[in-house]
């Protein structure tokens, strides 16, 4: 691939066409609003000029409700040799096409699995994509040559390509992205009016559960709309269980111990099922989840804290293999998790008291 046409400079434009740009494509910038374009261009990601001629690849970063008509325009227009779209949803897109009569050859549907909570090209990053799933959705009908292009896109991006069928597609986001944003945007709506005192108590599993709430509605309102059925369904069968819970929750609160006992035992039950769940969550690089144990240290809110406690970790032979930091509320201070393997928590632990880290137990 040596030339690129994107058309959509946000998040996800922006940070393909940077990532494409580093690796010495030539790369043009289109949007509906020329400024977004033009400060795409600023930050490296290509020229908002046009191509003299076709480019090997148009990539549609467009919202879910736009992708088929504007594939449709580039596709009528010839302006590529192969065509791809970005957005989170792949069958409907496709079937609108397929409906307007167009030849889907040269066409393939992708969808990278990254994102921030930020939108627009300053949120945007050539690292975006590093390391992420990359799905892509050919059918019999696609050019070994679109999906060679598309391919090599994803390689430039650094991510990991995934071949699913665009229903299946829909229906594994529906699960892993949409509803649990809704879920996230539902939790994070009670504390809108919630009292003052009880806020200031938030901990890092509200922030945990609640991060995803922050992002732009007018973005997810696009994304949902063109995937609401899964979604639906899913919210339905949460409801069920938030029915069930409700109930056991309320016998909890009954003087009749053989009610409480029936309660205990439906909290317990979703709590496992919980667990169960959440084990099979993918784990660091994608691989099965492991178990770490957790070395928290109490560290004051000044430059340079995080830096030193990677380099006390380094210099006692220990990888740091995830971190989380809790801020204390009110104050200027903090507790850093490192996680790390079993057998590495009392090295490090013992090397870092050592140089006078303070230790929690």
């Amino acid at each position: 691939m040596r030339t690129a046409l994107v058309i959509g400079t946000g998040l996800i434009g922006t940070s393909a066409a940077l990532a494409l740009s580093q690796r010495g494509v030539t790369v043009h910038l289109v949007d509906h609003d020329p400024e977004q374009a033009r400060t795409a261009a600023a930050l490296g990601a290509g020229t908002d000029g046009p191509p003299e001629g076709p480019v090997d690849l148009a990539i549609v970063a467009a919202p879910p409700a736009h992708v088929a008509g504007v594939l449709a325009d580039v596709m009528e227009r010839g302006v590529a040799r192969g065509y791809i779209d970005v957005a989170s949803v792949k069958g409907g897109p496709r079937r609108e096409l397929e409906q307007r009569g167009l030849d889907l050859s040269a066409y393939i549907g992708t969808h990278p699995m990254s994102g921030r909570e930020k939108s627009g090209p300053l949120a945007a990053g050539a690292d975006l994509f590093e390391g992420r799933p990359w799905v892509l959705t050919p059918t019999r009908d696609t050019d070994t040559e679109v999906l060679n292009l598309a391919l090599e896109l994803v390689s430039h991006c650094r991510a990991v390509p995934v071949v699913m069928d665009a229903d299946a597609h829909d229906r594994a986001v529906a699960l892993v992205s949409h509803m649990p944003h809704l879920v996230a945007g539902l939790v994070a709506a009670r504390l809108e009016h919630a009292e003052e005192a009880a806020v200031r108590l938030c901990g890092q599993g509200i922030r945990d559960v609640t991060r995803i709430a922050a992002s732009d509605p007018r973005m997810w309102i696009d994304i949902l709309s063109a995937n609401p059925g899964p979604v639906a369904d899913l919210l339905t069968d949460i409801g069920a269980d938030l029915e069930e819970t409700v109930r056991s929750l309320r016998a909890l609160q009954s003087s009749d111990e053989d009610k409480r006992r029936k309660g205990s035992t439906g909290i317990e039950d979703v709590l496992r099922r919980g667990n169960a769940g959440q084990i099979r969550v993918p784990g660091k690089h994608g691989s099965a989840p492991r178990a770490y144990e957790v070395v928290a240290v109490l560290i004051d809110d000044q430059p340079g804290q995080l830096a030193r406690i990677f380099a006390d970790a380094g210099r006692a032979g220990v990888n740091i293999e995830d971190v989380r930091i809790e801020h204390a509320t009110g104050q200027q201070a903090g507790l850093v998790q490192l996680m790390v393997e079993p057998k590495a928590a009392p090295v490090l632990t013992a090397a870092l008291r050592e140089r006078g880290w303070s230790i929690r137990q």
